[in-house]
């Protein structure tokens, strides 16, 4: 918890404690930091503004808050779900209203689809403007409502302190969420009591934890009698802090595993039960293993259509047993055969005390010639790269010297598009919460404040983002809040002078016209910017590596600069693809293992 303030401070304000409650006089301003304080936040990102500048003024007498001023309000969210991303805490960030408060919805919207807890605490126009157009107003509350578990407006002081409690809680109970907060200046200026804590009122909010036991038990027998199960493995393994009590549930049942992209590092990389991703840029032992399923055994996933491919064609024989906390979930893109509500971490926990029972009743099947099936393709399709046409840097190679020299005790954090995609394959994972990305969005500009609300959270943990050079252009200037606050973040721009993710869909479905796709940062170009130029402007250390020959030594120079960020402009070919690949829209079953080069399903049964 954060060290709350002072006797002496609580004696100058008439506090009173009695009973473990907390009475004083304050602000509606002042309420909302000691309202953090109390619930033990430590860390907040953001950037002030006028309808917020009234909390700014007590937020310089906390003894426990930390406050990193950011450069934009977009990094302030981001930042906060690196946090919250590393720690599993809910990450707080503060905007000013109007324009401050909509450069939040793309963190807001990110969030939200990859379920990261968000305290967001927005300023509002006073309460008699509020309808009025005035001066830097807009309805946050109402913008936000899709794509927030709640969002609160507070026009009375009073209410201020039962609002932010209510919101934290909102936050990291049943489906982590982003939930604002939007109050007005009015109510911040307004003279109060604080009081702590709060009366909660949050009427019909109940999330289910505890799993039906019928239904665990239904879903063990049908572990125990199918002959081609496969564990399908959301990004609510993660959130639910279950990555251990998987690993025992794997190990116990011997049954594969796939791991999406929010689900990475649930399990490692290396262990034998592991086939990788599945989906659009999965392995191909991981599409097939879920194609040819039996039984889908999904845990905290959602069946997003990354995954599924053209969904009336996905796991056509599978029977399905679906574990979500969220009950919106279930059902919502494939029936479930088994329906569990409730924590997946509860579930697994179930699960493994109750299949001994379920095999010694239904007698364990033996998966052995399904295993063999699944080793081929595994050992018949590897992930791998070939070298570029153009004798430019294959940016795989980067990746693999990357996790070979850096290795699995960093935290990455990656942008969106190839150079992700790469990422997930490539990056060898031991532990959960060391993968941070943007799975449901896809936002770009991600990777530099997440690495650095990141960095923040676990100071002793290196921590590299990974990025496109399309993507740092976005937010790189949060290079600057980590100088000033000496947060040294690593940087790898995977720089193939081009929107490369796109581009590949031109080179794939467009013939090959590149139509505004070209950057001109990398090799060749005008270097608009000059990467290196850049971060040395930004006071970070920066490198430039163009040859295979030197890009481990280049991340070993890199790893050796520790007090202060570094930049590496790793300049790699523009023509290297993301392979595998299945094209949007189309069944799994048409997954390309490279250019038109697919594979061969028909030689098993």
């Amino acid at each position: 918890m954060g060290k709350p303030s002072s006797p002496a401070a609580l004696a100058e304000t008439g506090a009173i404690r009695a009973q473990g409650a907390i009475r004083e006089k304050s602000t509606g301003a002042r309420s909302i930091i000691r309202s953090l304080e109390e619930l033990g936040v430590e860390t907040v990102f953001g950037l002030p503004g006028g309808a917020i500048l009234p909390t700014y003024d007590p937020l310089m007498d906390s003894n426990s808050l930390r406050h990193i001023l950011v450069r934009h309000e977009q990094g302030a969210g981001h930042a906060a779900e690196g946090y919250a991303h590393a720690t599993g805490k809910v990450g707080v960030c503060i905007a000013t209203s109007g324009p401050g408060a909509t450069n939040l919805t793309t963190a807001i919207l990110d969030a939200y689809m990859d379920s990261v807890p968000l305290l967001c605490i927005t300023g509002q126009v006073g309460a008699s403007l509020i309808g009025t157009d005035a001066f830097q107003e807009a309805d946050i509350v109402g913008i936000t409502m899709p794509i927030t578990k709640h969002s609160f407006l507070v026009t009375d002081a009073k209410d201020i302190p039962a609002r932010i409690a209510e919101a934290y809680e909102l936050a990291q109970t049943g489906r982590p969420g982003p939930v604002i907060v939007d109050v007005a200046k009015s109510a911040q200026n307004a003279e109060c009591e604080f009081v702590w804590p709060p009366v909660r009122d949050l009427p019909g909010y109940r999330p289910v934890t505890k799993p039906n036991a019928r239904q665990v038990r239904e879903a063990a027998r049908l572990i125990a009698t199918a002959k081609r199960p496969v564990f399908y493995v959301g990004g609510g393994v993660i959130r639910s802090g279950a990555a251990q009590e998987l690993r025992e549930l794997v190990k116990m049942t011997g049954i594969p595993a796939v791991t999406t992209l929010n689900g990475i590092g649930a399990l490692e990389s290396d262990d034998p039960h592991n086939l990788g991703m599945p989906g659009m840029h999965g392995t191909v032992a991981a599409v097939d293993s879920m194609q040819r399923s039996d039984l889908l055994i999904t845990l905290g996933a959602r069946f997003d259509d990354r995954v599924t491919g053209k969904l009336d064609t996905f796991a056509p024989d599978a029977k399905i047993i679906h574990a979500d906390i969220d009950p919106a979930e279930i059902g919502k893109n494939r029936h479930a055969d088994v329906p569990i509500v409730g924590d997946v971490k509860e579930t697994i926990l179930d699960l493994i005390d109750e299949m001994p029972a379920a095999y010694r009743q239904y007698d364990k099947r033996d998966i052995s010639e399904w295993w063999v099936r699944l080793n081929r393709m595994r050992e018949t399709y590897p992930l791998g790269w070939t070298p570029t046409e153009d004798g430019y840097m294959a940016p795989q190679y980067v990746i693999e010297q990357l996790s070979e020299v850096v290795g699995p005790d960093a935290i990455y954090v990656s942008g969106v598009g190839q150079h992700q995609m790469w990422s997930s394959q490539f990056l060898k994972f031991r532990d959960p919460r060391t993968w941070i990305n943007s799975g449901g969005a896809g936002t770009m500009g991600v990777s530099v404040p997440a690495a650095m609300g990141a960095k923040v959270a676990m100071p002793d943990k290196v921590v590299w983002a990974i990025d496109g050079d399309g993507c740092f252009q976005m937010t790189n200037q949060e290079l600057a809040t980590c100088v000033i606050n000496n947060i040294p973040i690593k940087v790898a721009i995977i720089n193939n002078s081009s929107l490369g993710m796109v581009r590949q869909w031109q080179t794939l479905f467009y013939s090959g016209r590149y139509s505004n796709t070209d950057l001109d940062t990398g090799h060749g170009t005008r270097r608009v910017p000059d990467f290196v130029k850049l971060a040395e402007a930004y006071g970070c250390a920066a490198l430039r590596c163009e040859r295979p020959e030197d890009v481990a030594d280049t991340i070993r120079q890199a790893m050796a600069i520790n007090d202060r960020p570094v930049v590496v402009d790793f300049q790699v070919s523009a023509d290297a693809m993301v392979w595998p690949m299945v094209a949007a829209g189309v069944s799994n079953d048409e997954i390309q293992y490279a250019r038109d080069l697919a594979p061969e399903w028909d030689d098993e049964e």
